[in-house]
């Protein structure tokens, strides 16, 4: 293939990648829209657990339709409208702003999650078919480094624009005559608007020029008649039994993954009594730095440690260092509770791409049903925080310490194979 062949390539392949960076800004929004939330509307750690309930439902609900949707209309087609999808559910925010209601921030998430499982759905495998199979872990891990960024983006967004660093004590709340209370709350909400107005006009700019774009026929051509996606296949997939164990990996990945970010200034209050809020947002800004450079590190150490081998140890490691968070809820557990994001960075992409290993033409359907599995961000975070409701914050952090037990199991099934293999 010569310079002329490859160049149109180029820019397809950057805007795949652009995918990662614009749902990682998505997903870690969330952390800081759990913090405002409480605050504008008073919620329990449960109650403002609903807003990754809402938003990891979306990619539930929507995985396997993506699967067939993309079946029928192609790649291209299908992240064309996740991201439209993406966009209005960004633009929902005003309104629910000006209405003060919890529940249509709710459905917005939802809608922007639907839109992400179909950019997810789509951009994974597609990582993993451009290359030679034995590299498809190191080569999704590469792709997914670009994640992190727009996490970090969308940590500085949440804590420049959206927290006010205004903290009252209940005691100065109930001080409050009601019309002082009521603007209180209602200048918290409304600070939601401005960044998810913005980010619905990039998106949606960003759907305009994938549109524009000629990508390769891989992307736009659907399935011939009777391959990938039908019902059929997701039967078939229920005999791949490390398969399905990846599915259940996946699902606990992410809840540990959702409850560590999600989580993280709520422990930080309890273990570093007195800290604000934006201090405690910088701690997540820097365990998503340390996330960043645990991938790309992750990516280079696969070079010379087979991928399954270094997840499983990366995972016995992390189950560490959440015993550690939950036996000394200070400044040493923080640490430690921030630490485990350097040793799941792997994770996600390592788990898919062993997963769908060897399924050949069952590759697409595989796929959703990994991406139906972040289904573990909303119950898995939901669960931790009904157990920080009836004890404390850092005895909750078993929850992603057994998620961690599970990914190690996993880890060590994938390794046995992979050197039976060889």
């Amino acid at each position: 293939m010569d310079n002329k062949e490859k160049l149109p390539l180029v820019l397809p392949l950057l805007l795949i990648i652009s995918l990662f960076f614009l749902w990682g800004m998505a997903n870690h929004l969330n952390d800081i829209l759990i913090t405002q939330f409480k605050k504008a509307f008073t919620l329990s750690d449960f109650a403002s657990s609903f807003v990754q309930m809402a938003f990891y439902f979306g990619y539930f609900v929507f995985a396997i339709p993506a699967a067939l949707f993309m079946k029928y209309y192609g790649y291209k087609s299908g992240v064309i409208l996740g991201l439209l999808l993406y966009g209005a559910g960004a633009f929902l925010f005003y309104p629910a702003a000006q209405l003060h209601e919890y529940q249509i921030f709710l459905i917005a998430l939802f809608i922007i999650a639907s839109g992400l499982a179909f950019l997810e759905t789509s951009a994974n495998p597609l990582i993993v078919a451009m290359g030679d199979p034995e590299t498809a872990e190191r080569r999704l891990n590469f792709a997914q480094s670009f994640n992190p960024l727009g996490a970090l983006t969308g940590i500085l967004i949440g804590r420049e624009f959206i927290l006010s660093g205004i903290e009252h004590s209940p005691e100065e709340l109930a001080a409050l005559a009601p019309a002082e209370l009521a603007q209180l709350y209602e200048r918290e909400v409304q600070a939601v608007q401005g960044p998810y107005i913005a980010l619905g006009i990039f998106v949606l700019c960003w759907a305009l020029l994938v549109f524009a774009t000629r990508f390769p026929a891989v992307a736009r051509q659907p399935a011939a008649e009777g391959s990938t996606g039908g019902w059929q296949d997701f039967k078939k997939l229920l005999h791949h039994k490390l398969f399905i164990f990846g599915v259940v990996a996946q699902f606990f990945y992410v809840g540990a993954q959702v409850c560590i970010f999600s989580f993280m200034i709520r422990y930080g209050k309890e273990a570093l009594p007195g800290t604000g809020e934006k201090t405690l947002a910088t701690y997540v800004f820097l365990s998503l730095v340390a996330f960043m450079a645990g991938r790309f590190i992750a990516t280079a150490l696969m070079g010379k440690i087979k991928a399954s081998r270094l997840m499983m140890l990366f995972a016995m490691i992390n189950v560490a260092l959440c015993l550690v968070a939950v036996v000394s809820p200070n400044l040493v557990g923080m640490f430690a509770f921030a630490g485990t994001t350097f040793f799941m960075s792997l994770m996600f992409p390592t788990i898919f791409a062993l997963s769908i290993k060897g399924l050949g033409e069952l590759t697409k359907p595989g796929s959703s049903l990994l991406i139906m599995a972040i289904i573990g961000g909303a119950v898995l975070t939901a669960l931790m925080g009904l157990i920080s409701d009836v004890s404390e914050i850092h005895v909750a952090v078993l929850v992603p310490m057994m998620c961690f037990v599970v990914i190690a199991l996993f880890a060590r099934a994938c390794y046995r194979r992979d050197t039976a293999a060889a």
